[in-house]
């Protein structure tokens, strides 16, 4: 029984060393253009991945491993690389953590749990697009937490209810109202990813090229909806007010606000703004709990190690590869005009391909951006982010091994295979087909 007890308390303070390092990290992104900053957040980041190797997932510790194969390689072959690989990893590590911070604090809001509620108001085309609308807006600022939020609402009307044309209807319009959000949002890390590995592309003309596509895929998936009867009654407690609606709205609007004043009008990364915009409306929060005289307990960062594994790791990847490829085969690859749209168009592809795999999103966009980016004409590069990003959204909520599509199938029971490849894939096929035009086309204009 000594055992047992010294065992526990030796876990709970490995956990709660975890947590500690992983604020630290935090704190040595937000000021990671200090000296040393860069290095200490990358190796703290390493630390945190190892601590929680047991628990982690084959993927995270694949991608971990050929980040590690990748600083050996750096280090015998060519040591400049590794400044601007542990840059990225400190920053995007910090991003990944102040979003998952954020989206702990928005998720105790009642705002929130009220507009999800009221998605499930109206009549059955009223009540999809709701749900698909509401769900990517909800995605901007709480990422994932966005499915387990309005999912665990369908999976309350299908426990009570049973399962139904209207319960598999709304399965649907929350998966694709996620997969959007990686198209469009200013904190998805795809869209941050992107920026990060083109760092000549504007993130307003790669966000605003892209909404329309985001918009336009939730207004197709209704056609790939199943019939449902108009007069359904639908559970409505406590719904949200307009209220409720303005502070989450304007919430966002603060955050994205301060991302584009940050990264434009100041010149910081936009890693970096989108990190220092999401701890503003923590800190934010926590103060106006403490003049409320409420102290609601510190966010536990313990099981981040899978996160930062996938994101650190491929931050890592991405810069030692446009590194080789910008110092050995820049000058070599003179690709005839057409391909450079023949490749745009593949893009979307590629990630939906690799997702059906099981490979996430994030290690293809850090092999696309990290290789292609490198040798991408700079006036076309618009072409190849929005293929990224477009065929990331895509793979999102059109791949049975994505995040969301497993946590819906936790939630509500219905198969991941059912309810993202199997319900979905005309509309994924036809959204990549349009991905892959406006992608190409892009390119060719640029």
């Amino acid at each position: 029984m000594f055992q047992g007890r010294f065992i526990q308390s030796g876990l709970r303070k490995v956990l709660a060393s975890r947590s500690a390092l992983a604020y630290l990290a935090l704190l040595l992104a937000v000021f990671a253009f200090l000296p040393g900053a860069a290095y200490a957040g990358s190796l703290l980041v390493a630390v945190i991945v190892l601590l929680g190797w047991r628990e982690m997932r084959y993927v995270p510790r694949g991608v971990f491993l050929v980040a590690c194969c990748g600083l050996v390689y750096a280090v015998l072959r060519d040591v400049s690389l590794i400044p601007d690989a542990a840059a990225n990893v400190t920053r995007l590590a910090g991003l990944i953590l102040a979003v998952m911070l954020l989206s702990i604090v928005l998720g105790r809001s009642r705002d929130l749990q009220r507009i999800s509620v009221s998605l499930f108001g109206g009549k059955p085309l009223t009540r999809y697009l709701s749900l698909a609308f509401g769900t990517a807006l909800v995605s901007i600022p709480l990422n994932f937490g966005s499915v387990a939020v309005v999912g665990s609402l369908v999976g309350e009307r299908i426990r009570a209810g049973g399962d139904s044309p209207a319960t598999r209807n709304a399965t649907r319009a929350v998966l694709r109202g996620f997969g959007t959000a990686p198209s469009f949002s200013p904190l998805s890390i795809s869209v941050v990813l992107t920026l990060t590995l083109l760092p000549g592309l504007p993130s307003g003309h790669l966000i605003a090229a892209a909404l329309p596509f985001a918009v336009l895929m939730v207004f197709l998936g209704v056609i790939w909806r199943e019939p449902e009867a108009a007069d359904q009654p639908v559970i409505r407690d406590e719904p949200a007010n307009i209220g409720s609606w303005l502070r989450f709205g304007g919430l966002i609007v603060a955050i994205c606000t301060g991302v584009f004043v940050l990264s434009h009008a100041y010149g910081v990364s936009y890693a970096h703004a989108v990190t220092l915009s999401c701890l503003a409306v923590v800190i934010g929060a926590r103060l106006l709990a403490w003049s409320r005289g409420e102290n609601p307990p510190m966010a536990s960062m313990d099981r981040v190690s899978n996160e930062l594994a996938i994101v650190g790791g491929s931050a890592f990847i991405g810069a030692i590869i446009s590194g080789v490829v910008l110092g050995e085969i820049q000058g070599s690859v003179s690709p005839p005009d057409w391909a450079w749209p023949l490749l745009a168009a593949l893009v979307p592809w590629t990630f939906f391909v690799a997702g059906l795999s099981g490979i996430n999103p994030i290690v293809i966009g850090t092999l696309i951006g990290g290789i292609l980016g490198s040798i991408w004409p700079s006036e076309a590069l618009l072409g190849l982010g929005v293929g990224m990003v477009t065929g990331w959204g895509i793979t999102a909520f059109g791949t049975p091994f994505a995040a969301n599509a497993l946590i819906m199938e936790r939630l509500t029971g219905y198969r991941a295979r059912d309810a993202s490849l199997r319900w979905s894939l005309a509309l994924s096929f036809t959204g990549l087909a349009v991905a892959s035009m406006l992608a190409a086309s892009l390119t060719l204009l640029g």
